[in-house]
């Protein structure tokens, strides 16, 4: 049966390896979704990035087709993956708290706890990107300007009104993906693009590599007035992160989880547990910021209950799950 494996190739290949090694027998696979999909947030961002190579990896290693969605981002996401209209999605922690409270903007009074969470992403530093010639090199100087924030309901839309008006800056906001709005900052009709997504950001890449950008976030004073009034924590973005940026940048930055609907199956959810968290090298090639992908990481959800999938995961490594996190449906 090896030997046939080696003379397939695709599917024919994939096929013969879970029949070889696979890492579910039959049993285990009953009630397995044939395909499955995970809300991402806009192309140009890193949750695409790295919600398509995760895909890749489900199906490459669980053998259950995996498709990267375009969503609004995790705001959205958790309301999706609560409704059952998306077996998989990605949020972020701020969001994903406002969802859980049933206070989200967009759906207010929708406690989204059908909701488990998964494993750790990376955490998600917010940037501001413009072009040089703008003279827009800080956070002070977009008062009065045209300023993107990304696709309704991302982390960015989320959070940098919040931080302008916490810091008394009269920023006029516009919304979109962040391809469109990185190519808009390019064509002149947008001052600037405030985002928040794992480094390097592709988007800021992209324009970094065709014009002369500065890109910079909040000063050591802003940084200490943002932490005290939102879900956020100091972070470094490391020097030579763009080609064009030599040293570190302080910002504030929030934790990501990939997250599931309560009713996918717990042998399945346990499969791609490990299909994720035992290949972390081949989870920081699809991205860097993949290297924060570690289950240890998992302390950094403090409210969101974990899949029965993901609880089983971690006890199996020896790492804790705090009774408040485990699901009610789950059963030692």
């Amino acid at each position: 049966m090896l030997r046939s494996c080696f003379r397939w190739a695709g599917v024919a290949a994939l096929s013969c390896m879970l029949m070889t090694a696979g890492a579910a027998s039959a049993q285990d696979r009953a009630g397995w979704p044939n395909s499955v999909n995970i809300g991402t947030a806009s192309q140009g961002g890193t949750y695409f990035i790295y919600g398509a190579g995760w895909g890749g990896l489900i199906q490459e290693m669980v053998g259950v087709n995996a498709s990267a969605e375009v969503t609004g981002g995790p705001t959205q996401n958790m309301v999706l993956v609560h409704q059952g209209r998306l077996e998989f999605g990605m949020t972020t922690m701020g969001p994903a708290r406002e969802g859980w409270d049933g206070e989200l903007e967009v759906a207010r009074g929708l406690q989204t706890r059908d909701v488990r969470a998964l494993f750790p992403m990376y955490q998600t530093p917010l940037q501001v990107v413009a072009l040089k010639r703008s003279g827009i090199s800080s956070i002070s100087d977009l008062d009065g300007k045209r300023v993107g924030v990304g696709p309704r309901g991302g982390t960015a839309s989320v959070f940098w009104p919040r931080f302008f008006s916490d810091l008394g800056l009269n920023v006029r906001v516009r919304y979109g993906g962040a391809a469109d709005q990185v190519g808009q900052v390019q064509d002149g009709m947008l001052d600037a693009f405030a985002f928040a997504a794992g480094v390097p950001i592709s988007a800021f890449s992209q324009i970094e590599a065709q014009q002369p950008v500065n890109i910079f976030s909040l000063n050591e004073e802003e940084i200490a007035k943002i932490t005290e009034n939102h879900p956020v924590s100091r972070f470094v973005i490391p020097a030579n992160t763009y080609r064009t940026v030599a040293e570190e940048q302080p910002t504030v930055a929030l934790w990501n989880f990939a997250i599931a609907n309560k009713n996918m199956p717990e042998s399945f959810v346990y499969e791609i547990m490990k299909a994720v968290l035992d290949n972390n090298d081949r989870m920081v090639t699809i991205h860097r910021s993949a290297e924060e992908t570690l289950a240890e990481n998992m302390v950094h959800n403090t409210f969101m209950w974990f899949h029965p999938g993901a609880v089983r995961y971690y006890k199996e490594r020896g790492i804790e799950v705090p009774e408040h996190l485990i699901p009610p449906e789950y059963k030692d």
